[in-house]
């Protein structure tokens, strides 16, 4: 398990908080702490708030927006072949795999656009690799590929991995998009 050194700060700022309290041996006074529970639930919000803005923080950081790359998956409706997986390449490290529910399936068929992936690149050019599997017609194996080139600049770089139907070749093409 992976904990960030923000999240660490945060859990050891509470638990210092939370000594210092449980150190107080003055005897309390009926009615001293007021509604104790409510107490507790709005500190409870308030580490929930900091550790979404420690969240935020650390992604600016490991991933700022001029280096920031993100793909997404789209599929029109396509009664030709049923997704099953998909491996993601960025220069030849793989970044992403997934395997597909019938429920993320159909979400692709309605219009549904997941990111597979969003990570940090330095400007230059870049090679993406994608492989997906599925059932073709007929419930056959089908597996395909895709290899594209794009020129990460300076600003985020949004890139759209497009599986459309070929009515004319009864099987689906796969194309990449990148977002100006």
């Amino acid at each position: 398990m992976h904990i960030s050194k923000l999240t660490l700060a945060t859990l050891c700022l509470l638990a210092a908080i939370a000594t210092t309290q449980a150190q107080d041996t003055t005897p309390a006074q009926p009615g001293q702490y007021g509604d104790l529970p409510a107490q507790i639930q709005s500190l409870k919000n308030d580490v929930l708030e900091l550790n979404r803005n420690l969240t935020v923080l650390e992604k600016d950081f490991l991933a700022p927006a001029s280096t920031r790359v993100t793909v997404f998956l789209s599929m029109d409706t396509n009664e030709t072949f049923d997704l099953g997986s998909v491996e993601l390449r960025l220069n030849n490290k793989v970044v992403a795999t997934h395997l597909y529910t019938e429920r993320e399936l159909r979400a692709l068929q309605r219009g549904g656009a997941p990111r597979l992936f969003e990570g940090a690149l330095p400007p230059g050019e870049h090679e993406l690799v994608a492989y997906f599997r599925g059932a073709g017609e007929d419930n056959r194996d089908y597996r395909r590929g895709l290899t594209k080139s794009f020129e990460k600049g300076t600003r985020p770089q949004y890139l759209e991995i497009q599986i459309f139907n070929v009515k004319t070749k009864r099987q689906p093409e796969i194309d990449l998009k990148v977002w100006e």
